[in-house]
């Protein structure tokens, strides 16, 4: 194959990558550090921020989090090696779940993710299925969010999937749905909101993004936690939801066993996952 051939492919691809970033808003002129709040309940309890910085080749990405609770004490770093579309190459989280510390390196080798967790005095090593559009996720990362906003934008929200740092390791397909835009103001400027609902295993997530697929809130109604970015604030809806239909009743002479919803037993709330 002569020179030139190969230089006009070469140049094809980079127009191709080029223009696939400038679709989706991801042009490096976007990218700066972001604040976030952390609540629980409408409770301020901990703090998170987020960084993309350009580097050779690509991107350098740390995110940190930090969450003080009385009965959850949990913080990390996340530094992340990404290419210029934003893919996972390699990636450092630090970080301690109530006093117990760990470290979990992921690396990608060839057709793999190897992922090494460092924890309680043990190494484990566990090889994970490679998919190019691949998210290092942890509990209420701002920059697993960011990237996955990213990688939706360019993919149309599809095949995107998670890697996630728990007990040995493993790799889950992210489904992120579509939902009506919303409205929002960020440092009092008001602005249309994309809305998204992520859904990882049986972990539901709300995703709301400016109209540059930056993060600006993200909750998890289930546990009643919210990751807010600082001087953002979502308008509510213009009217108040119906309210919900009263349980049915049961058959007389039977006052006493009040039926619930859906006939189903009540629940404790889920606890916060560690």
């Amino acid at each position: 194959m002569c020179v030139h051939k190969k230089v006009t492919q070469v140049g094809r691809a980079m127009l191709m990558v080029t223009a696939g970033l400038m679709a989706a808003g991801l042009l490096a002129a976007q990218l700066h550090a972001q604040s976030f709040i952390l609540s629980q309940n409408g409770k301020s309890v901990g703090k998170a921020n987020l960084s993309l910085k350009q580097a050779a080749g690509g991107f350098d990405a740390s995110s940190e989090v930090k969450i003080d609770m009385p009965d959850l004490k949990y913080n990390f770093s996340n530094k992340q090696i990404l290419d210029g579309s934003y893919h996972l190459r390699s990636s450092e989280l630090k970080g301690s779940v109530n006093g117990t510390s760990a470290m979990v390196t992921t690396i990608q080798q060839g057709t793999q993710f190897l992922m090494k967790i460092n924890a309680n005095g043990q190494a484990t090593n566990t090889p994970l299925t490679f998919h190019p559009q691949s998210v290092l996720y942890p509990d209420f990362d701002p920059g697993a969010l960011q990237l996955m906003l990213y990688l939706g934008a360019a993919r149309n929200n599809r095949d995107i999937w998670a890697i996630i740092p728990k007990q040995a390791g493993s790799i889950s397909a992210l489904r992120i749905a579509t939902d009506a835009d919303r409205q929002g103001t960020l440092d009092g400027v008001q602005i249309p909101v994309h809305h998204f609902t992520v859904t990882l295993d049986t972990t539901k997530a709300e995703v709301f993004s400016s109209p540059r697929n930056e993060l600006l809130q993200a909750e998890w109604s289930d546990e009643g936690f919210a990751i807010v970015r600082d001087g953002f604030k979502l308008t509510p809806p213009a009217r108040p939801s119906a309210p919900p239909p009263a349980p049915a009743q049961p058959p007389a002479g039977q006052q006493g066993q009040q039926a619930q919803p859906n006939g189903q037993a009540p629940q404790q709330a889920p606890q916060p996952q560690q």
